[in-house]
């Protein structure tokens, strides 16, 4: 069992054959993540630029890398009903407690002050399987929770992005870079869309969300919710170039939405100053945007629409989060977005011709507690 500091931070390893994972103690961030398959290695999460600078910054900028679990999830700027917490709570900023340390498992545990709440994180691989398996319990809380991962890939080559049959997408309806502070966005704010090919920029265009690195000089963020009669969701991302499909597994009764947060040189202040380049955060929420719990908890378009935006917690029964982020080699397959269905032994990608390949994993995983 090692430990170790990784990239500025006290970090502790799991593995298999395949997996080399570091979950750090500081904000439970699972990063970064290396898998070791035929024709070489792949690190595909990012590391923040600054990792190992020592600036004085919020524990969540310090350590950002990889993914992470937040709740509530975004800025969380506005109080409600007199709870301040901090971006993306206390699950991605305070110090996890760890309870047991395996080769291929982690438990840990953290109390959350702010909601009073006790929050269990298992990050585990199992033998063969280029995937990483992470659950979440809540328990002992009470009231409106959003809450979700926050996963990072970057970019060395084109990427081809793919996601579930989606119900409703919308660029964030506000101003999310504020050229004053020297942050700059290129996508139309609030502009509704169906279809990530065909999504309304500020200046009139179209844009296609799924080829990234794009827009350089720009951070945009996008949200689209499950359909609601499904509960196998995924998010993938193609890398033709490189060989391989980098997914994201998860239950869409529990995260029901996506947000796509565009990071590609877009913020000139400190600590990001133009060099987070070409990172592409895919997270799995139940939230509106990344308003935090009070913006989650208010009425938006999508909730009206029928969309969950915040999960109700009780006390006596726990709430469960559970997802699946791998990798697989996916060469033969056209360089075209993926498509992705569960399967018995695992899951099969398919690409625009058909082909596919199938993955072996325990999906089964999504739905247990």
């Amino acid at each position: 069992m090692k430990s170790k500091v990784i990239f500025g931070q006290l970090s502790r390893h799991i593995g298999n054959d395949t997996v080399e994972a570091w979950v750090t103690d500081t904000g439970g961030q699972v990063g970064p993540i290396k898998f070791r398959l035929e024709g070489g290695e792949i690190e595909p999460m990012s590391v923040a630029p600054w990792a190992e600078e020592g600036l004085d910054l919020p524990p969540i900028l310090n350590v950002l890398r990889g993914d992470f679990f937040c709740m509530p999830f975004g800025g969380n700027e506005e109080p409600f009903g007199g709870e301040q917490h901090p971006i993306h709570g206390e699950t991605a900023n305070e110090r996890w407690h760890l309870e047991s340390h395996t080769n291929s498992s982690l438990k840990m545990s953290l109390e959350a002050k702010v909601r009073r709440a006790r929050v269990t994180k298992q990050v585990w691989v199992q033998p063969g399987q280029a995937a990483v398996y992470q659950r979440h319990t809540i328990s002992g809380a009470s009231g409106p929770m959003c809450l979700g991962h926050h996963a990072m890939v970057k970019f060395r080559t084109k990427g081809l992005i793919s996601t579930s049959p989606f119900g409703f997408g919308q660029v964030f309806p506000g101003q999310f870079e504020n050229p004053v502070m020297g942050g700059y966005s290129s996508l139309k704010p609030g502009a509704r869309f169906e279809d990530l090919q065909k999504v309304p920029t500020a200046n009139g265009d179209l844009a296609d969300l799924t080829q990234y690195p794009a827009r350089e000089g720009f951070e945009d963020l996008v949200m689209i919710y499950s359909q609601k009669e499904s509960e196998f969701g995924w998010t993938a991302v193609h890398f033709p170039e490189e060989g391989f499909t980098w997914f994201s597994l998860k239950d869409q009764r529990v995260l029901s939405g996506t947000v796509m947060w565009h990071s590609n040189g877009g913020r000139h202040y400190a600590p990001w100053s133009g060099r987070h380049r070409a990172v592409l955060g895919l997270e799995e929420v139940t939230s509106s945007f990344h308003w935090g719990l009070a913006g989650s908890a208010a009425p938006s378009d999508a909730s009206r629409e029928g969309y969950l935006t915040t999960h109700e917690l009780r006390p006596d029964v726990p709430l469960t989060v559970n997802t699946i982020i791998g990798v697989v080699r996916t060469g033969p397959l056209a360089p075209s977005p993926v498509n992705i269905l569960r399967i018995p032994s695992g899951i099969r990608i398919i690409d625009a011709n058909d082909q596919s390949i199938d993955v072996q994993l325990d999906v089964e995983q999504l739905y247990s507690s």
